[in-house]
Formats: C-alpha cells, sequence, structure tokens
C-alpha cells in the first residue's frame, strides 16, 4: 500500500502523506498518487486540490469514516453545506471539484464502483466582473515613469511590468521567458509566452515594450546566453554567475515597492497588470475576440472579467447625486 511517496521536484507541491481515507483498498493508494502526479500537471491546481482533498479526507475521519466504501453522497453533501458556513463559494466549489474529478479517477480505476460526490451540488455563485484591481492609463504611465532606469534592476522591472500589460501575460508566463522568447521577425520584436495548459502565445510588442526589453537585454549583456531567463534575480543590482528566474513572490514585493514610490493607492498585483491591459485595449476601440486570443482564454466570457470599462460609467452616474 502506497502510504507515502518520494516525488520528483516538479511534483513536490504536494504532501507525501496518504490520508487514512485512502488506505484501506488494494491499488487505492497508486491510483491516488497518479491522480496528483499525472492527471495534473498545473503545481498550483495540484495543490490547492490535494489540500481539498486531504481536508475532506480529514472531516471523514474525524467521523469514522476510515475507508471509501462507508463514504456515501449524503456525508459529501454534509461536508459541502458545512464548508460553506466557514469558506467562500468558490473555495467551496473548488474542493467538490476536487473530490469528485479524484472518485471520478478512482471509479475508471475500478477503485471504487461509483462516484459518491457525482450527485452532490455545489453553491451557485455567477461571477461578471472580476475583483482585480486595475489601473488607468495616467496610473500606469506614472507608474513606469517611475522606476529609475539607472540601474539593471529599474530596466528589468520596467520591462517586465510593461510585459504583463501590453501582452496580457500572467506573472508565470512572464518569469517563464527566456531571453530567445524575445526576437525579431519583420523588424519588430515578438514575444513568446508560455501559459497554463501548455498553450504558446506570440505576439508583437507595443513600441514601449520593443524599447523597454531592448535595453533591459542590452544592459544586462544577455543577448549572449538565449536560454537564460529572460527576467533573472539580481545579487546586489548585478547578474550572478548561474541565472535564475525571478522568483513570482519577489515580483509581488517588487510591484508594491514600484506602486509606493509612484504614490499609486490602489492595491494592486501582477494580475492587475493583466485587468489593466485588457480594459485599457478595449477602451480603445480594441476587439473582445482578439482580447480573448492575446490573454489565452478558452472563453470570452472570462476576458470579460477583466472588463472594467463600465467602472468609469458607474463613477459618472455616482456623480450625479447632489446633496
Amino acid at each position: 500500500m502506497n502510504k507515502t511517496l518520494v516525488l520528483s521536484p516538479a511534483a513536490s507541491t504536494i504532501s507525501c502523506r496518504l490520508p487514512v481515507l485512502f488506505q484501506d483498498v488494494p491499488e487505492s493508494g497508486r491510483r491516488f498518487w497518479e491522480f496528483f502526479t499525472v492527471n495534473i500537471r498545473n503545481p498550483h491546481t495540484r495543490r490547492a486540490y490535494f489540500k481539498a482533498v486531504e481536508t475532506f479526507a480529514n472531516w471523514c475521519e474525524d467521523r469514522g469514516l476510515h475507508g471509501l466504501a462507508a463514504v456515501t453522497p449524503m456525508h459529501v453533501a454534509l461536508y459541502v453545506e458545512q464548508l460553506g458556513r466557514s469558506h467562500s463559494k468558490p473555495t467551496v466549489k473548488q474542493h467538490l471539484a476536487a473530490i469528485r474529478m479524484l472518485f471520478d479517477w478512482l471509479v475508471t480505476g475500478q477503485v471504487m464502483p461509483t462516484n459518491p460526490a457525482h450527485a452532490v451540488r455545489g453553491p451557485k455563485h455567477s461571477v461578471k466582473k472580476g475583483k482585480t484591481s486595475v489601473l488607468d492609463a495616467g496610473e500606469m504611465r506614472d507608474l513606469l515613469r517611475s522606476i529609475d532606469t539607472g540601474s539593471l534592476i529599474g530596466l528589468r522591472d520596467r520591462a517586465l511590468i510593461a510585459l504583463m500589460g501590453c501582452t496580457f501575460a500572467r506573472v508565470s508566463g512572464a518569469v517563464g521567458m527566456r531571453v530567445s522568447d524575445f526576437y525579431i521577425q519583420n523588424r519588430r520584436g515578438w514575444v513568446r509566452l508560455y501559459e497554463k495548459g501548455g498553450k504558446v502565445t506570440e505576439l508583437p510588442c507595443h513600441h514601449n515594450l520593443d524599447q523597454y526589453l531592448e535595453e533591459w537585454i542590452a544592459a544586462a549583456g544577455l543577448a549572449e546566453t538565449p536560454e537564460a531567463p529572460l527576467f533573472p534575480t539580481l545579487r546586489h543590482g548585478r547578474l550572478s554567475g548561474t541565472l535564475q528566474p525571478l522568483p513570482q513572490a519577489n515580483v509581488h514585493v517588487m510591484i508594491q515597492r514600484r506602486a509606493l514610490d509612484a504614490g499609486i493607492r490602489t492595491k494592486i498585483s501582477a494580475h492587475s497588470f493583466r485587468a489593466t491591459g485588457i480594459t485599457n485595449y478595449l477602451q480603445n476601440g480594441g476587439k473582445l475576440e482578439v482580447a480573448q486570443a492575446m490573454a489565452g482564454h478558452e472563453s470570452a466570457r472570462t476576458t470579460g472579467l477583466y472588463d472594467r470599462r463600465n467602472d468609469a460609467i458607474a463613477l459618472d452616474e455616482v456623480e450625479r447625486i447632489a446633496f
């Protein structure tokens, strides 16, 4: 019985302990680990789904349910109802999705005869506008202009922020770029982004982004190392011997510092530049379906969550109130 598993570095974002709930049926341990290491490739999804399943398994253990055969749809429904009292609806839906998908995997592997979570309904949750904060065009310009580009770190940070705003790139796609992912085609700079789901997006650069990337690469001397990370970490303001990509956590800290220096009071994150770019593009006559393709979204509805043009309309209407 596979109670523990030695994971590769790519899969080591989850615990190595097999929950008690999955220890009573032969082959359940192997099938359990396969679900997370073979079926789910995205490390963030893997970590979130494992936490959801582990929480449910601990809940079952606390109630004397020590094997898969003891779990019924009523237990899953009760868990979902109780979870909803302390967690948001999106979190509850994610937990239920993780449980349902894992049980489906166990059913197809003939570990379980039926899926007890199949008929359980999660809470209704409809979102028409995302919660990600956005910057207006003036704030974005102020942010970029406030960065001191007399140093390598300033040139790097300006290029990285501009990249996320001009290409709608996720921070993971941005920091995952190599130097060779910025290239010249038809006398213009292009970028190649590797997004989640294995998608590869290639886009021409906005003229400002083209300039910022050229200046950063030239100053850092990265042109001779095409396989190096495009946005590496810096030690004491200089490139280290072994170039390592800038961690996402460092990007978030950098953004907060740059926003503070620019006098921006809006609470922003790396994802804000994705929303800012999409909103600004649509404000200037861009097409939703093109924004969808640039952002790598499967659905135009998802892209629409980043469209904050109606925020300005709402503000104009509020100002009609005259006390």
